[in-house]
């Protein structure tokens, strides 16, 4: 498969040559320049930026995180402690696309809380490219606000001060007091009514980088980041330590021990790699939706900085939805992937047979990605872990030349056309892998390609190119009617 993987130039990942076969293929197919370079830019520039969204309770973050990814998904509610399932979204402003992470809501008691919003915000601001800091600007500038403000300059991030709850003219005065804060100038926002949003929208773009500011694996020999996530309890800090090969990280029955991610460059099967350990914090009974939360927002924001995921199963539990979730975090932010089944050697012969059933039903969505069955107790099977990482890190970083992936899809369409719908028979034109890491595909049609159409062509990739170990984006661009002005 070595054969396949490319380097890219100044048109994404595509070569010159390449890049002037693609276009002639699109002119001839009737695609304009403008419309292919657009389509290939949106596909093809890796992973997203990341936005931050801090402050304190109750100033307005979960509402101004909807009104920027423009639908009701970050629970707004005045009652402090909502638990999350997701604190990352996608988002898009002015034709660029960027992702969010909402640090909203969760306050841990009246006295502690500056200590609360301070977690929060170091763990969302570790993994973003830039940050909105929300102000209630009717009430001002509190204590806690300027403790927060400690914690932007030591982190040395952008940020946009954003003064919510802005909702007329009458209110900018309170907005104009913020200059205070030493941050820069205040937008003011109402969150809830949209009001200043697109301003403020456009000062986050500025602070955001056209690609995110770490370029995995950009220096040569450098260790590649391998991130340990799952739910409380399911053994990651056992595992870090096994492959440590001496007691790096806290281990404890109670679940939830390891307060921070813990990097650690270790040496394994010959190379150098850096694990993130992302268990969940120390819990409290009063705590434990809190406690919850951050450990959410903690493994999303070292998945965001990993380039692969091992992912820990607990053999002795029934999948939950609570793995689901974490999987689900991993393929979303488009990241290589090993699925680590742990205690494996405490099972017998029938809790193997259901568990097999339940990865089969309840993971079958990431059929694709290696697996391995260990014991990070005993350390049985911790070998396999590396070829599974180089084989899931090869699959992310793969490239299929145009020539060739044309070839395939050619075939492809001859031999399974789209099925015909309301008299007509959509077709996939042509189309090229437009980045890696993951692999992202921009197919070119006459028309509209169903979901389950989709689905089979990239069952058909993996078939046809391996792809082992990562998600596959794929996108298709339909061509406008000949004829029509674009």
């Amino acid at each position: 498969m070595n054969d396949q993987i490319h380097t890219g130039d100044e048109h994404g990942e595509l070569g010159d040559a390449e890049y002037a076969e693609f276009m002639e293929l699109a002119a001839l197919e009737g695609f304009g320049a403008d419309e292919i370079e657009s389509e290939l830019a949106a596909a093809g520039h890796g992973p997203l930026p990341v936005l931050a969204v801090v402050g304190r309770p109750n100033v307005g973050k979960s509402t101004l995180v909807n009104r920027i990814i423009g639908r009701r998904e970050a629970v707004v509610e005045d009652r402090p402690g909502v638990t999350r399932d997701r604190v990352t979204y996608e988002a898009e402003w002015a034709g660029r696309r960027f992702k969010v992470v909402d640090t909203g809501g969760w306050e841990q008691d009246v006295l502690g809380i500056d200590a609360s919003v301070a977690a929060q915000a170091e763990f969302a601001i570790e993994a973003a490219d830039a940050v909105v800091f929300v102000v209630d600007s009717a009430v001002g500038a509190t204590d806690t606000d300027e403790a927060v403000v400690k914690l932007l300059r030591r982190a040395g991030k952008p940020v946009v001060l954003c003064a919510n709850k802005v909702d007329g003219p009458s209110a900018e005065a309170d907005a104009t007091a913020l200059w205070s804060l030493g941050l820069g100038e205040p937008h003011p926002v109402s969150a809830l009514h949209g009001r200043g949003t697109g301003d403020m929208l456009d000062a986050v773009l500025e602070a955001l980088p056209e690609a995110p500011a770490q370029t995995f694996g950009a220096a040569v020999g450098g260790p590649r980041r391998i991130a340990l996530i799952g739910r409380p309890n399911v053994g990651k800090s056992s595992m870090l330590n096994k492959v440590a090969g001496e007691e790096r990280v806290v281990v404890n029955e109670l679940a939830g021990t390891t307060r921070d991610p813990v990097d650690e460059l270790i040496e394994l099967g010959g190379k150098t790699w850096k694990f993130v350990d992302t268990a969940g914090i120390r819990r409290r009974v009063h705590l434990q939706e809190g406690a919850d939360y951050y450990a959410s927002l903690r493994t999303a924001a070292a998945v965001e900085k990993a380039e692969l995921a091992v992912v820990l199963i607990d053999a002795s539990e029934s999948i939950s939805v609570q793995d689901q979730r974490i999987v689900t975090m991993a393929v979303e932010a488009g990241r290589a992937l090993v699925l680590a089944i742990n205690k494996w050697d405490t099972l017998d012969e029938e809790r193997r047979f259901y568990l097999e059933r339940e990865i089969e039903t309840e993971l079958g969505q990431i059929a694709w990605a290696p697996r391995v069955n260990v014991s990070a107790k005993t350390g049985r099977h911790m070998e396999k872990l590396v070829p599974a990482m180089e084989t899931a890190l090869a699959g992310w970083e793969t490239r299929v030349p145009t020539g060739r992936l044309n070839a395939f899809l050619g075939e492809l369409v001859a031999g399974h056309p789209h099925p015909i719908r309301g008299g007509k028979q959509p077709r996939i034109l042509f189309g090229t892998q437009a980045g890696t890491r993951p692999p992202r595909f921009v197919l070119f049609a006459s028309g509209f390609l169903e979901a389950g159409y989709r689905r089979f062509v990239e069952r058909r990739l993996r078939e046809e190119f391996g792809f082992e170990g990562t998600p596959i984006h794929i996108s298709v661009r339909v061509r406008e009617k000949r004829g029509r002005k674009k």
